[in-house]
């Protein structure tokens, strides 16, 4: 093998060993017949999967997340979209700097936003702790929003529009039966990042919830400060599948990489 190759594919080996390792050390660990979380498992048994199924709290939280995953990309779509189709048809002054405020929620930290969105939001307007949740996804989800729909937007030549236009469609009716229909797949790749980052979210999520009311990744979280079965690692090895599925099929149905 040519030296130069032998390097490049050790230093490839070392980078999946160091990307992957974790994940495989933490399903290893959720998979252990033993009673306490332990690497290497104590004997392998699927007891700690199915156990999870049968949590109480594990359930709620989950499906709060997932409707905070839906229902907050769903209003960053609402808000995102059109905001895309602004920046990428017309000359907004100062474009270039809304730009970089729309995308400021993912360069500042998460800590940082969620302290701010509790101190000066949440407080304030005396928030509850589901709506405030709903405010800090949607706020967290839109800069993915509309950097996405704005690369599907400039794969559309603007002059299908214009042809419909001078066909004698108004441009309300351009931007739904011909704009939209054009971008849809963009629009789903934004919605698919979208409710990943949401339902993943741990930062801000963790200045905004409440009692009664947390997320799936808080409430494990806060389980591992008292639980030290394997159950923890077996619910992060099933999110980390559910995670790498839905983007699987995202990549596969709408080569979701065209439009990072």
């Amino acid at each position: 093998m040519n030296p130069l190759r032998r390097v490049g594919v050790g230093v490839l080996g070392a980078v999946l060993l160091f990307l992957l390792g974790p994940f495989v050390v933490i399903a290893l660990a959720g998979l252990s017949a033993g009673e306490t979380l332990a690497f290497p498992p104590q004997g392998l048994s699927l007891r700690w999967v199915v156990a999870v199924f049968g949590m109480e709290n594990f359930r709620a939280s989950f499906w709060l997340s997932l409707w905070l995953g839906v229902g907050s990309t769903a209003l960053a779509l609402l808000l995102g979209v059109p905001a895309a189709y602004g920046l990428a048809r017309y000359r907004v002054p100062g474009r270039e700097a809304v730009r970089t405020v729309l995308i400021a929620p993912l360069i500042v930290p998460g800590i940082i936003v969620g302290l701010a969105l509790l101190r000066h939001v949440m407080i304030p307007l005396d928030l509850g702790v589901t709506w405030a949740l709903v405010l800090a996804h949607t706020v967290l989800v839109v800069p993915y929003a509309v950097r996405v729909v704005t690369a599907s937007l400039d794969n559309l030549r603007p002059d299908v529009e214009e042809a419909a236009v001078l066909l004698g469609a108004t441009r309300l009716q351009t931007f739904f039966r011909v704009v939209l229909p054009n971008i849809r797949g963009g629009i789903m790749a934004a919605f698919i990042l979208g409710f990943v980052t949401s339902f993943n979210q741990v930062p801000v999520s963790l200045f905004l919830t409440g009692p009664g009311i947390t997320t799936l990744p808080i409430d494990m979280l806060t389980s591992m400060e008292f639980v030290y079965d394997p159950s923890i690692a077996a619910l992060s090895t099933l999110m980390a599948l559910l995670s790498i599925a839905i983007v699987a099929v995202a990549e596969r149905a709408l080569g979701l990489s065209r439009y990072m």
